[in-house]
């Protein structure tokens, strides 16, 4: 604990805050996710209900809570799924070379050119929005910008004395990407991970917002903001505490990613 900064300890904090009450959502949270505690809307803060409620009397608190859940889960998917189709893909690219890498390299040009959330809005109003078809089209859109990423990465270690020494005992493609590349590939992934979440949690509050993105009865952080938008012109808080959770986490996601990244090890000296 003596070495870790305290912006790192910070960002630990909360980081492992809202994701424990992701968790532990249904044991936590004071209410049912829909059910309608008050028939008085956009009530204050109160011993009862510590955030007040919403548009239609449901507990704020417990709404943020269960939206804290959905909004991390889909991020967290959609993460794991561009870092491994990105990543592979890259290292794929960079490794075998020749057209192979000129074809990826050019489709994913393609695929970066066209606005993300353009793209994803023109596919959900074809698709039914749930929670894997929103996964995967936003793990596959993100899968462009990690591409990028793990292929200038994996070009500079390519050429590295180690890996030529691995080719040379008679390794294959496989060895060399994941015994070679990867493990000296880590730092600037692991940094680019934390970036990439924090976008996830942005792109799916934002697909919410404007009601393509996770569909009732779920709750999101996004969608408890459409929900509660109009409270805001009478001075109700209820839209900006989501706002406030997207906010803290982003920063709190990012101090630990730099933490991570001052820790590792980069390119320097590779595997030796």
């Amino acid at each position: 604990m003596k070495n870790i900064p305290l912006s790192a300890m910070i960002g630990l904090f909360f980081t492992g805050l809202y994701f424990l009450a992701a968790i532990f959502a249904p044991w936590i949270a004071p209410y049912g996710m829909s059910e309608i505690v008050s028939n008085d809307i956009w009530l204050p803060s109160s011993p009862e209900f510590l955030l007040g409620t919403d548009s239609i009397g449901r507990d704020l608190l417990t709404r943020m809570i269960y939206g804290g859940r959905t909004t991390i889960f889909i991020a967290v998917a959609a993460t794991i799924l561009s870092f491994v189709t990105g990543s592979v893909l890259g290292f794929l690219a960079a490794v075998i070379g020749g057209w192979v890498d000129q074809l990826l390299a050019r489709f994913v040009d393609l695929m970066m050119a066209i606005p993300s959330l353009i793209l994803a809005l023109v596919v959900l109003t074809v698709v039914p929005a749930t929670v894997p078809v929103l996964i995967v089209l936003m793990g596959l859109l993100d899968s462009t910008r990690v591409f990028r990423l793990a292929r200038a990465v994996a070009v500079d270690i390519n050429v590295m004395d180690y890996v030529e020494a691995a080719r040379l005992r008679g390794e294959g493609n496989a060895w060399v990407i994941f015994r070679e590349i990867l493990p000296n590939a880590l730092s600037p992934l692991v940094a680019e991970m934390g970036l990439r979440f924090i976008f996830m949690v942005l792109f799916v509050s934002t697909l919410s917002f404007l009601g393509l993105g996770v569909q009732p009865p779920l709750a999101d952080w996004g969608g408890i903001v459409r929900e509660n938008k109009d409270g805001i012109i009478y001075g109700i808080p209820a839209a900006l505490w989501p706002a406030f959770a997207i906010a803290t986490l982003a920063i709190s996601v990012n101090l630990v990613a730099d933490w991570v990244l001052n820790r590792t090890t980069s390119l320097k000296g590779g595997r030796g």
